[in-house]
């Protein structure tokens, strides 16, 4: 993930701040490290919101320019936004991935993929089920989680016209089973100032855009509580059509948002930020468009 970033001047200072915020050498993990060792959420989520980052540190997103992140992508947001300082949004991607990976080993549980479905219908099963629409993703995905007692029931006897992939986590994220991960992030987060948004913030939530006074600590514990409620991508990406968006860049390591937001919102143009050799087309593409995703 971050090999090609780093060849870019004064990128490996600012990934090796980040790697000592995160309390984990980041460096290594995104280059040499192997898919086991990457594969931990307490590595995954400062990684990912790190590379982000040091992608939008290389872009011009010029003022009002709106931003929405999935899950653990909403602390990258909101750094992009100007409620949290970079390093202080890696920091607690590090504190949140370490307290959902010890939240993970207190139950057997995980997340199943369910494609295709009506939206309803699929969520009434889980629900009689005791599983949650952990992520509503639009686009005819939605990401149930649960035991995995409950998940094996879902894939013995799937809702209608659904398809059922197993996913590769360690636990059932955006649930109730997170309520440990969420005390610990509550605790964190008093030692952090927040500032209001610079630039519309959507929130998975319910997708609503943030702003206004005081709105950047709402935010933050909007992010806290969000590790125990589900993730609602699909409200996120009517929020913006609602805002007329016409084109959607994603941040890296991109591409399966975009996916969602082709299928859901047509005709707005998309591109991945996967490589620094993508940064001069984005860049085009952010002075055309004005809107960005993570």
């Amino acid at each position: 993930m971050l090999n090609p970033w780093l060849e870019l001047d004064a990128v490996r200072d600012l990934a090796s701040a980040m790697s000592e915020r995160a309390h984990l050498d980041l460096i290594t993990l995104g280059t040499t490290a192997g898919a086991d060792e990457i594969r931990d959420t307490a590595v995954t989520q400062p990684l990912v919101v790190a590379t982000a980052l040091l992608a939008a540190d290389r872009l011009p997103l010029p003022a009002g320019v709106p931003v929405a992140g999935h899950s653990v992508g909403e602390l990258a947001a909101a750094a992009i936004a100007g409620v949290l300082p970079p390093l202080d949004a890696v920091e607690l991607a590090a504190v949140r991935g370490l307290a959902m990976s010890a939240a993970c080993a207190l139950a057997p549980t995980g997340m199943s993929a369910v494609m295709g479905g009506d939206v309803e219908t699929v969520l009434a099963t889980l629900a009689e089920l005791d599983l949650v629409g952990a992520n509503v993703n639009g686009g005819g995905q939605i990401v149930a989680a649960g035991s995995l007692a409950a998940l094996a029931a879902l894939a013995a006897d799937p809702p209608s016209g659904t398809r059922i992939i197993p996913l590769p986590v360690a636990g059932a994220f955006h649930t109730s089973y997170m309520g440990s991960a969420e005390t610990t992030l509550a605790r964190h987060i008093r030692s952090i100032t927040p500032a209001d948004p610079q630039r519309p913030l959507l929130t998975n939530s319910d997708g609503s855009v943030i702003g206004g006074t005081g709105s950047g600590s709402m935010f933050l514990h909007l992010l806290v509580g969000q590790v125990t409620r589900p993730v609602r991508w699909d409200l996120c990406m009517q929020t913006l059509a609602d805002l007329r968006v016409t084109g959607v860049l994603e941040l890296p390591p991109a591409g399966t948002l975009i996916g969602l937001v082709r299928r859901e919102l047509k005709g707005v143009a998309t591109i991945a930020v996967k490589t620094p050799d993508d940064l001069e087309a984005a860049a085009d593409f952010v002075a055309e468009h004005a809107g960005v995703t993570l």
